[in-house]
Order: structure tokens, then C-alpha cells, then sequence
């Protein structure tokens, strides 16, 4: 029976069959149990309401981060081409001014100044192919394989050309498969670095090295004139290259180091984990190279 008031009626009638019509009533009420009651029913109207602005609240943080990680996509996407507009088309175009301001020293002599229009030419052609790549980077980076070793070559190659300059490069341990973002930002480091000290070490030897035997380790040093410690740590005003190196080892959780004394040269270090520079395990290979060089500096 649902809760409420009720009468009981009862009549009866004799051995005679005389009914009593007036009968003898009893009033009484049922007690509502706790969840017929009103309070009950309005706390679970208000913890529905409750529940549903809770997942209202929810859906709309949600969306705020979707967007705001979107952003943030877009922000660091942004900053990328910034530093792979320094790192390839501004520095191209730079090399390329300087062979034309090399070539206006001495207008007078026509085969000087042939030799500087066809450097010239190659570097402009060098400047598109690297507005193509940059263009097609991100389809085109993730079939290339590792080249680390050729790519930081050819880096040393074309300082040789630009300056009197001692390269030498040393690799250790196989090359291995690398993501391609961390490949790329690698190179970019490296070149950055090769590039500084091609133009501002004013040094006679430059040497790159390459090691694979347990986490990715890139070393560039040369005998130059050294780096202000104030440069090395916060760059150079209006200019972006050690900004840019130290940002991209941070994107792929590396450790760059810049060591510098003043007349003595500089050397670059970055240190990338092995979980993140490599897509496998090391190679049985370069663990025995690595244990042969211990032993090789113990002198055994």
C-alpha cells in the first residue's frame, strides 16, 4: 500500500441475517518508507543536476585542452620553421652573399668573377632545393634513412670550401635507425654547430664525432678563438642559432653541453638517450666495440 491515510469499515450481521449498516470504523496511515519520502526525492533531483553540471564542467575542459593542445601544436610547428628558416635558407643565403661581396672585392679580374657566379649559382640552387625539402619535409623525412655520417661530410666539405680549414670526421659503433624527428634535429644541431665554427671560430681544424655504442653522442670541437660564456649559455642578441641548438635538444630530451675558453676553441657535446635516438635495441656489434675500447684505454 502506498503511503497515506486509510479507514478500515467493518459491518456484520446476526444469526437472523440483520446486517448492522453503521458498522465500526478504524482510521489509520501508512508511513512513507525513506526513499517515498519528499526530502529523498529532492536530494536525488539535486544529485542529478549536481551530476550533470560535473559532466558538463568536464566536457568543457576537455575541449579547452583539445584546443589548447592544438595550439600548442601550432606553436611549436611554428617555431620549427622559424629555426629551419635560420638553420637552411637564411644561412644559404648568407653563404651566398658572401660569395658575391667576394667577388665585388676584385671586379676587374673576369675569371675570378666567373669562378664566384658559379659558386654563387650553386648556392641559390642549393637555397631552393632546401626551400623544396623544408616544403616537402615532413612526407620526405620519413623515408630517409639514417645518413648522419655522409650528411655531417658534406657539412665539413663545404666549410673546406669556404675557408683553409683541417676535417676530419670519426664514427663509432654501427649507424643505426633513428626516428626521423630525432634524425633531423640532430643534423640540424650539427650543422649549426659546424656552421659557427666555419664562420666565427676563425680556426685551422674542426673535428666531428659520431657515436653509437650506447646512447647517440655527437662531438664537434675545433682550436678557434673560443665563445664569450654569456653567448654560449643565452646566444647572441637578433641572432637565433645557439637558441635554436639548445631548443631542439630539448624537443628530443637530449643534454647539450657548449664548452668554450677564450683562445683555446670550443667544443659542442649533445648527448641523446638510446630509448629516444634509436627505433632498436643496440646491436650486439656495438657492444663489443664497447667493451674493446675499455679495454683498449686500460691497455690491456
Amino acid at each position: 500500500m502506498p503511503p497515506g491515510p486509510y479507514q478500515f469499515h467493518v459491518i456484520a450481521c446476526n444469526e437472523d441475517g440483520l446486517w448492522n449498516e453503521a458498522g465500526a470504523n478504524l482510521n489509520f496511515s501508512v508511513t512513507p518508507a525513506y526513499y517515498q519520502s519528499l526530502w529523498f526525492r529532492l536530494a536525488c533531483a539535486g544529485l542529478v543536476l549536481a551530476l550533470l553540471s560535473a559532466l558538463y564542467r568536464l566536457r568543457v575542459r576537455q575541449i579547452a585542452e583539445q584546443m589548447n593542445v592544438r595550439f600548442d601544436e601550432r606553436l611549436a610547428e611554428r617555431t620549427r620553421l622559424a629555426r629551419d628558416f635560420h638553420d637552411t635558407l637564411l644561412q644559404t643565403i648568407q653563404g651566398s652573399k658572401m660569395v658575391a661581396d667576394d667577388a665585388l672585392e676584385d671586379n676587374a679580374d673576369p675569371i675570378r668573377m666567373r669562378s664566384a657566379l658559379e659558386r654563387l649559382s650553386k648556392w641559390l640552387g642549393q637555397a631552393m632545393e632546401e626551400g623544396r625539402s623544408a616544403l616537402n619535409s615532413l612526407r620526405s623525412s620519413t623515408t630517409q634513412r639514417n645518413d648522419l655520417a655522409e650528411a655531417f661530410q658534406r657539412a665539413g666539405e663545404e666549410c673546406q670550401f669556404q675557408r683553409s680549414m683541417e676535417f676530419g670526421l670519426s664514427v663509432a659503433g654501427a649507424g643505426r635507425e633513428m626516428h626521423p624527428i630525432v634524425r633531423d634535429e640532430i643534423y640540424r644541431i650539427g650543422y649549426e654547430a659546424i656552421r659557427n665554427a666555419c664562420v666565427h671560430s676563425e680556426a685551422t681544424r674542426l673535428s666531428v664525432e659520431l657515436d653509437y655504442l650506447e646512447n647517440l653522442i655527437l662531438r664537434i670541437r675545433d682550436n678557434g678563438k673560443g665563445i664569450d660564456p654569456d653567448v654560449a649559455t643565452e646566444g647572441k642578441g637578433g641572432h637565433f642559432g645557439l637558441i635554436g641548438m639548445y631548443e631542439r635538444a630539448s624537443r628530443i630530451r637530449g643534454r647539450l653541453t657548449l664548452s668554450s675558453t677564450p683562445g683555446a676553441g670550443t667544443e659542442v657535446e649533445l648527448v641523446v638517450p638510446s630509448q629516444i635516438a634509436f627505433q632498436h635495441p643496440s646491436p650486439g656489434r656495438n657492444r663489443f666495440e664497447k667493451f674493446r675500447r675499455v679495454l683498449t684505454k686500460l691497455g690491456l
